[in-house]
This record gives structure tokens, C-alpha cells and sequence, in this order.
């Protein structure tokens, strides 16, 4: 019993992680949604985004989440018309960030959503183990 209840709080310690490192990550791209390039053909901030893999834990037996990489955003930067900018092209365009703030509050909602879960399964799991203490105490 008391390795499934190892097992669990394990899964939940590296769900939350996970998700920490995703909060992060979206937070940056959030505070970077509206710096434009400084020079003209140079590129704005990049939205990073975050993906998982699964790690088989071989102490405990079991998968846990784990974040496989932090990567760069491959879609194209949009452009906004700012003539006065010293980023701006000899048209008056500036390259914006590829970064699209209501996706990034929706990513962030789904990030706080799973790590909140993974908190929940974590307190469940440690009231569990306290109830099965107090029932050996009896």
C-alpha cells in the first residue's frame, strides 16, 4: 500500500512540474506579446511553447510527465503598420511577436487546471495515508 501511495504522490510531484514549467513559459510569452523588433529586419520574441514526454520512473514503476524540450514557435510573425518605430522596414511595417494573448490565457487556464488537479490528487493521496495511519493506530 504504502508504494502506491508513493507511486501517486510521485506522479502528482512531476504533474505539477510539468505544468509549473508551462505556467512559466506562457508567462513569458505574454509579457513579450507586444515587443516589436528594435531593427528593422530583425525578429520580435518568438513564442516558445512547451511540449511533454512521458519518463518511466524505474524506481517507483511507473510513467511520470516530465517536459521534453521548450521550443520556438515556427509560425510567421505578423506585421504592423508603425512608421515612427525605429523597427519599421522602408514600407513602415514592424515584425510583431508570433504570440496571441487570448490562446496564451487559454493555455495558462488549461496549465492552471492540471497543476491544480495534480495538487488535488496530491492531498487526497497524503489524507489517505493519514487515514490508513490512524486506523493502524486503533
Amino acid at each position: 500500500m504504502a508504494d502506491e501511495l508513493m507511486s501517486s504522490m510521485a506522479v502528482s510531484t512531476q504533474g505539477m512540474r510539468a505544468q509549473s514549467t508551462r505556467i512559466r513559459v506562457i508567462s513569458e510569452n505574454v509579457a513579450n506579446a507586444d515587443s516589436a523588433a528594435n531593427f528593422p529586419g530583425e525578429d520580435p520574441f518568438q513564442r516558445k511553447v512547451v511540449t511533454f514526454k512521458n519518463v518511466l520512473d524505474k524506481e517507483l514503476g511507473t510513467d511520470t510527465v516530465r517536459v521534453k524540450k521548450v521550443d520556438h514557435d515556427t509560425t510567421p510573425f505578423p506585421v504592423k503598420y508603425m512608421p515612427g518605430h525605429p523597427g519599421a522596414d522602408a514600407n513602415g511595417y514592424v515584425k510583431m511577436p508570433n504570440i496571441n494573448t487570448a490562446i496564451e490565457m487559454m493555455d495558462m487556464r488549461e496549465a492552471q487546471r492540471s497543476y491544480e488537479a495534480n495538487l488535488n490528487m496530491m492531498n487526497m493521496t497524503r489524507q489517505m495515508a493519514n487515514q490508513t495511519v490512524g486506523m493502524l493506530d486503533r
